[in-house]
């Protein structure tokens, strides 16, 4: 095994755990495909912007192209349901069988200790209120926050009402679960009427035991990682992994290495593929896996992310809602890019390429321009000239 890695093979090893290293299906992606891609990722980053897509649809477009959006919206309802939602790297769909690993940080929330500090403090402050937001919930469910948004009081942290604040501190202590969602919302019910039964007749591992298992599960979603890396996929603390990197080396599960320009230890997972070629092609979601730590994404790509959707516009460098383009084992490109669902169109607002970016790189991109287009069901692509790249691409959709 090697103990010296270059950082081209780190990032081949990082796009193949990713599953980047597999040709998109040839026919329409099914249940088989959702159940390899989230097996590859571990999870699917929710976000409730919709410039282009929801976030949590892109990473399956990105690695297996065009597919039904309701393969992930029913594997998200009914008990037979393939996956549930709670907190992993953010707001995540997480596949069923994770469920028993998250019942330690559901259990910590309930004592305020795994919850953002507002709505910890706001729980202890309000503890009778949300008992009352509970009975509803076993009484009514599945129901949404905003069925009880009279209840206000006294409004506060983050401008949610107080039956919001209460709906989303059980959903922190895991008593209530989403049951699905209209539209964008979540309709909420007790996990014994949402989960199937068998994932809750599952054991609950200790602390100890699912801290171990989260991070095998993020060493296979990476590849290749430091464990600053391991730690943020799902989360964890320095004091819940500290002891558990060194125990899963000795088990075998990591090997440590050195990657080339990376300042900190490396472990790459005992599995993890190393692909003479990567030939991959897609635009990113800015919560995709593969970019949403963005110094992991500078150290492997040598390119530097940030998303600017709360940047005032005036002082934003490339957009609103920017994807990165990756062409083979590189991201060659990034993109502002906007679905204008009235209009039908998928509309280019700004395009740039990296340093170094192959001259076939504008071809390639309008060729996923063009399937993104198709499978977001718009008529047809319109491109500003704006940005180093936009201009060739504003040519190749005039000609």
């Amino acid at each position: 095994m090697k103990e010296k890695i270059s950082l081209a093979m780190a990032r081949r090893i990082a796009l193949a755990a990713q599953g980047f290293a597999d040709p998109r299906p040839n026919g329409t992606p099914d249940r088989r495909h959702l159940a390899r891609v989230l097996g590859r990722t571990g999870l699917l980053q929710i976000d409730s912007v919709s410039a282009v897509v929801r976030a949590h649809y892109m990473p399956l477009y990105s690695r297996l192209g065009p597919y039904p959006l309701a393969l992930l919206d029913n594997a998200a309802v009914t008990r037979k349901r393939k996956v549930f939602e709670y907190w992993a790297h953010e707001a995540s769909f997480l596949p069923v069988e994770t469920y028993p690993l998250m019942r330690w940080r559901m259990e910590r929330a309930e004592r305020g200790e795994e919850m953002y500090n507002g709505l910890a403090k706001w729980g202890r402050e309000r503890a009778a209120y949300i008992e009352d937001i509970f009975r509803e919930v076993v009484e009514r469910g599945p129901i949404a926050a905003s069925a009880l948004e009279g209840q206000k009081g006294s409004g506060g942290w983050w401008g949610w009402s107080d039956a919001k604040h209460a709906f989303e501190w059980l959903f922190w202590a895991g008593r209530i679960t989403t049951a699905s969602r209209r539209g964008f919302e979540r309709l909420y019910d007790l996990p014994e009427r949402v989960l199937p039964p068998a994932i809750l007749a599952l054991p609950v591992p200790s602390p100890e035991d699912a801290h171990r298992e989260l991070l095998r599960i993020s060493a296979r979603a990476h590849g290749v990682a430091t464990a600053g890396d391991l730690r943020d996929y799902f989360r964890l603390s320095p004091t819940d992994i500290k002891g558990r990197i060194e125990e899963l080396v000795e088990a075998g599960d990591l090997l440590p290495v050195t990657v080339e320009g990376w300042s900190k230890p490396a472990y790459l997972h005992k599995n993890a593929r190393f692909p003479r070629k990567i030939e991959a092609r897609a635009l990113l979601a800015p919560f995709d896996p593969v970019v949403f730590e963005r110094a992991r994404t500078e150290r492997l790509f040598d390119f530097r992310y940030r998303i600017e959707i709360y940047t005032p516009a005036e002082k934003r460098q490339y957009g609103y809602y920017v994807l990165p383009f990756l062409l083979g084992e590189r991201i060659v490109a990034r993109i502002d890019l906007k679905a204008d669902r009235p209009a039908g169109v998928l509309r280019v607002h700004a395009a740039y390429a990296e340093p170094g970016a192959p001259p076939q790189t504008a071809a390639e991109l309008f060729e996923e321009l063009q399937l993104m287009q198709g499978w977001l069901g718009l008529e047809r692509i319109e491109v500003t000239p704006a940005g180093d790249l936009g201009s060739a691409l504003a040519d190749i959709a005039a000609s």
